[in-house]
């Protein structure tokens, strides 16, 4: 006679709950590891989808391979185009000041000795000498700048190698996207085909409207820059709002450096009134684009509110730096999308009819 054994149903449930955790913790350690090669993955899925729109316009004349190359090939010259209208100027600017600290740091004396409250100031903590000092002893503290630059040169070859890898990425998710999105797709039950790929186009649309917002942004960034700077009476104004265009497709940060780089410039111009000038409008300028224009923008490209823009931003810079930056307001959208088609399948699921037995009409009375 067999001997019945009693379950337990709560060591099973313990037991699965153990084995869930680990399986958990295994997982998020395996993404730990693979971060790097992850988030390269992730910005090439997003640059493909941003480079959709160009290919299919392209299409639409030629191959998909040659439109392929043609719209990764603007997109490549556009940092080769900066690079030869800026870098020269920009060397030639560093070299002049290199020269002229000296110069300088007496103009800097003289206009504070001009200065009653200045000077007082100056009386009573000399801070022209350590002006003068420094400048004095800048030309051989040149040297002691090559460890720096060795590992500048170090991450620039990195950052080199991590762009062209994901760029070769995107191109192979652009030309085999439409492949797999129709395979993905197929594989699901006909209920949710539908859905799923309506869900996946609204995606890729909220993705490349973002871009086409950004730089929309951008080239209003650099349109004020542009008459900012020659009210200033900059050198080269129309190269140096470029830079400001450029960097300021990247959120947080990227309007910050490009200030930074044309406050260089500026030392040479009419100091220190263009100087002062320029970086009280860069404050309130991206004070201004962070929580009016970007959400303004964001919100007509993509439907997010304004609110949502400006914490998904925050909360994607907070996490994950730059990159969380880029992809927060996009992600926002994607999941509102995915959101909102979910919601809408679970009241089809539960309002739709249910069928009687198999032959028999389910109104019909027993």
């Amino acid at each position: 006679m067999a001997v019945m054994t009693p379950r337990d149903p709560f060591g099973r449930a313990a037991l699965r709950t153990v084995l869930t955790v680990v399986a958990v913790a295994l997982t998020l350690y395996v993404i730990y590891l693979l971060r790097g090669p992850l988030s390269w993955i992730v910005i090439a899925a997003f640059i493909a989808v941003a480079m959709s729109g160009p290919v299919n316009l392209l299409q639409r004349r030629m191959r998909r391979g040659l439109a392929i190359a043609l719209a990764y090939l603007g997109l490549l010259l556009v940092p080769v185009i900066l690079g030869w209208l800026l870098i020269p100027s920009l060397v030639g600017q560093v070299e002049d000041l290199a020269d002229n600290i000296p110069q300088y740091a007496q103009d800097v004396t003289d206009f504070v000795q001009d200065n009653q409250t200045l000077k007082d100031l100056n009386d009573k903590y000399d801070f022209t000498s350590e002006i003068e000092s420094a400048a004095d002893d800048l030309p051989s503290r040149i040297g002691d700048a090559a460890g720096v630059l060795q590992d500048i040169g170090v991450g620039v070859v990195n950052s080199i190698f991590a762009a062209v890898t994901i760029l070769i990425l995107s191109i192979f998710m652009v030309a085999g996207g439409p492949r797999w999105r129709e395979m993905f797709v197929g594989s699901l039950p006909a209920d949710r085909a539908s859905r799923v790929d309506r869900a996946l186009r609204d995606v890729g649309s909220a993705v490349g409207n973002y871009f086409a917002g950004a730089l929309v942004q951008a080239t209003l960034a650099g349109v004020t820059a542009f008459v900012v700077l020659t009210i200033l009476g900059a050198p080269f104004a129309g190269p140096l709002a470029l830079i400001v265009a450029f960097f300021d497709l990247i959120p947080v940060i990227g309007a910050t450096i490009a200030a930074v780089v044309i406050a260089v410039v500026l030392l040479f111009v009419n100091f220190p009134t263009a100087l002062i000038i320029w970086v009280i409008w860069a404050i309130v300028y991206q004070q201004i684009e962070n929580y009016v224009i970007q959400p303004q923008i964001q919100k007509r490209a993509v439907q997010v509110e304004p609110f949502v823009v400006i914490v998904s931003v925050l909360f994607g810079a907070s996490l994950f730096g730059i990159l969380g930056a880029i992809l927060a307001i996009p992600a926002a959208a994607a999941l509102q999308i995915s959101w909102r088609e979910w919601r809408d399948y679970r009241r089809a699921t539960l309002t739709r009819p249910i069928d009687g037995p198999a032959g028999l009409d389910a109104d019909a009375p027993a």
